[in-house]
């Protein structure tokens, strides 16, 4: 079984949850931007978790499906098609997906999910370090591994797919450096500079005692880095593993899934919570995947 590529769209790549323990290498753990929405869609058919499946971001894409397939869509709604919903493709049928409505980043998964070589363990492709397959183009065809389990017919809880546009951070390592109250007061713009590295955003420059750089340090997922001009950046799935800038907060892991639903010149807000607070929401949120 095959899968045809007749339109990539405007950025797709093969996604699974990514590569751990390679920070060390520098490189970061890639994988799917919105891990939840790809969990949820293998689990609804039958799917390890890891299953690889299509990223699709913004503008969509045009699949042709030469045997036929089972296929759930997750993640921003595109128009025309339902999402969290078991769709069966006929043998020889097109899948045509349009621009998405809500979100920036679609998930194509697909029963038996997409079989390709794994690098650093995963099949996820990571921009910056060249690993895995690169983003896909017209005509590229993709093998469909057999299917290892049965599609399910549950309803996916609405807290699960409801994306948020004020996101919950912990403080950074830095985070006294700053005007804490007036970063967590200001309204910021999604630039329209961001991509799988970095969300760039812009509003009014983050006060600061400090000038110039620091030292490099780590850098995990999630992690706002404000630079010189004040003008936080949100690292994200692709990121460098160090960085030189000050940190004034992290986005929480429960989170994750918002922010890669985030799209260029969308309004945003963070929110402070405790570490408790974070371990919670993100706990709160694995029990809800747990009744798939």
């Amino acid at each position: 079984m095959t899968i045809v590529v007749q339109s990539p769209g405007m950025f797709t790549t093969v996604q699974d949850l990514g590569r751990s323990r390679h920070g060390v290498q520098g490189v970061s753990r890639a994988g799917a931007a919105d891990p939840l929405a790809l969990r949820i869609g293998n689990r609804l058919l039958g799917n390890p978790d890891n299953t690889p499946a299509l990223e699709m971001t913004l503008l969509g894409g045009s699949f042709e499906f030469p045997d036929g397939a089972q296929i759930v869509l997750t993640g921003a709604r595109p128009a025309a098609h339902p999402v969290y919903q078991l769709i069966e493709i006929n043998p020889g049928g097109t899948l045509r997906i349009g621009p998405l409505e809500t979100g920036a980043r679609c998930y194509l998964c697909i029963q038996g999910g997409i079989a390709v070589p794994l690098t650093a363990g995963s099949a996820s492709a990571h921009i910056l370090s060249g690993l895995g397959p690169p983003p896909l183009k017209k005509g590229d065809a993709l093998a469909i591994n057999a299917p290892q389990g049965k599609p399910i017919a549950k309803p996916v809880p609405a807290a699960l797919t409801a994306y948020q546009k004020t996101l919950r951070v912990t403080r950074g390592p830095q985070a006294a450096q700053f005007d804490e109250t007036a970063f967590y007061s200001a309204e910021f713009t999604v630039s329209t500079d961001s991509n799988r590295m970095g969300i760039r955003l812009e509003g009014p420059a983050v006060p600061t005692s400090q000038q110039g750089q620091m030292a490099t340090e780590g850098v995990p997922l999630g992690a706002i880095q404000v630079p010189a001009n004040g003008q936080p950046i949100i690292l994200f799935v692709d990121q460098q593993t160090t960085g030189g800038y000050p940190k004034i907060a992290n986005v929480i892991t429960a989170d994750i899934p918002s922010t890669a639903q985030l799209r260029p010149r969308d309004k945003i807000r963070f929110q402070l919570v405790t570490n408790l607070e974070a371990q919670t929401a993100l706990r709160l949120q694995e029990e809800l995947l747990n009744q798939l």
